[in-house]
């Protein structure tokens, strides 16, 4: 078992006091919007080996069965399947969308075979691995997720009274399938800087105006201010809004279109950087590929809440083995929870404090504080505090 030592993403979206709230550190003025825990190369853990900090991607790769145990190399390769973070936004992230694994693999060898560098910023497919993830909200949490049925959308497209939106309007009322989304959405997505702005100040207008779609439109207005001009904003209203109570979550499977707006979370994914984007953000976007990837339908909207099992944790299902999420939430007077050890894991304590004692080794963590565990390691749990579970390939470990 070994202590992490993790790295801070600045991205400008991020909140400047959600982290150091929960960590007790000082803010410093700068936005910290993700915490990375795990072995991608992008920005890998470190953990203490030989008497020096190792990049955890490096240790993996030192001793891959070791580390990992044979049944995750043989089913995911020499390589840790899932990323933890910790998420705090404070700005609207990018609208995006993730590949499913055969659109992610084609991808990726036919960028290869264009000659794209892997860090060039106009590279669509970073790897060849899909991107499916969950966030579990920490605080109260707000985002976009999945299609709203279309004629809620006709009807908010009414209410920002855009003369040239009518036929919209007409298209989502009159057909509650695909082609209507599509149609609308990919419109929306081409619209000129004229009417972009008309949006703009349609938003503004109706954020304004008395009834009941004002608070949804105060949400939209907001996005607007944030990302003025952008294209993603009226594609965003074509996608559900939802907010989280603080213990529930959301799970994202490919072609899912979602942007995060507010809150600080606990995010676990499969190791991928494949993100499409269309809006929303000045990192490169990929509208033709994103059209190709995103499903356009209107399911429910996927809240998650935990499951409880055996022995006090609580699962969130997910229908993905490239991880598995739980969360133990201990008493004082709470006995010690013994955690099997036939796969790698990360544990994250996002309050109070709780011991973790494995082989001749004993870690503390304080919230905010993560430890690694290689498979085959044993972990016993002390202490009064919410310790959030990450393992690769659920299945018949509890």
């Amino acid at each position: 078992m070994d202590r992490l030592v993790n790295t801070i993403r600045p991205y400008p979206w991020g909140s400047t006091t959600a982290l150091p709230a929960l960590m007790g550190t000082t803010p410093d003025g700068s936005p910290q919007a993700e915490l990375w825990m795990g072995a991608h190369p992008g920005a890998p853990s470190r953990v203490a080996r030989g008497g020096r900090l190792l990049g955890l991607d490096r240790v993996i790769e030192r001793d891959p069965q070791g580390e990992l145990g044979d049944a995750v190399v043989r089913r995911f390769g020499p390589r840790l399947p899932f990323l933890v973070k910790l998420l705090a936004a404070d700005a609207p992230l990018s609208l995006q969308v993730h590949p499913d694994p055969d659109r992610a693999a084609a991808g990726y060898e036919r960028e290869n075979a264009l000659g794209i560098p892997l860090d060039a910023p106009h590279r669509t497919y970073r790897d060849p691995q899909h991107k499916p993830e969950m966030i579990v909200a920490l605080t109260p949490f707000e985002g976009l997720c999945g299609f709203r049925p279309p004629h809620e959308s006709a009807g908010l497209l009414d209410a920002l009274r855009l003369d040239w939106s009518a036929p919209y309007v007409r298209t989502l009322r009159s057909d509650p399938g695909e082609p209507a989304l599509r149609e609308v959405f990919s419109a929306f997505l081409s619209l000129s800087p004229d009417r972009l702005a008309e949006v703009g100040r349609a938003l503004a207008s109706a954020a304004r105006r008395p009834g009941p779609l004002r608070e949804e439109f105060e949400v939209y207005d907001r996005l607007a201010r944030a990302c003025p001009g952008d294209p993603g904003v009226p594609a965003a209203l074509l996608v559900a809004l939802v907010r989280l109570a603080p213990g529930e979550a959301l799970f994202l499977g490919a072609g899912v279109p979602h942007a995060y707006l507010r809150g600080l979370g606990v995010e676990v994914m499969a190791a991928s950087d494949n993100v499409l984007r269309c809006g929303l953000t000045t990192k490169h976007v990929d509208v033709p590929e994103l059209l190709r990837v995103v499903r356009f339908t209107a399911p429910p909207t996927p809240v998650v809440r935990p499951v409880r099992e055996g022995d006090g944790e609580e699962v969130y299902p997910a229908p993905v083995d490239d991880f598995r999420l739980s969360r133990l939430v201990r008493a004082a007077r709470d006995r010690a929870r013994v955690l099997p050890g036939s796969r790698p894991q990360i544990l994250v304590c996002t309050g109070g404090a709780v011991r973790l004692t494995g082989s001749g080794d004993e870690v503390v963590l304080g919230a905010g504080g993560s430890a690694y565990v290689p498979a085959g390691e044993e972990i016993t749990v002390l202490g009064e505090g919410t310790l959030f579970r990450a393992t690769a390939a659920p299945g018949d470990e509890n």
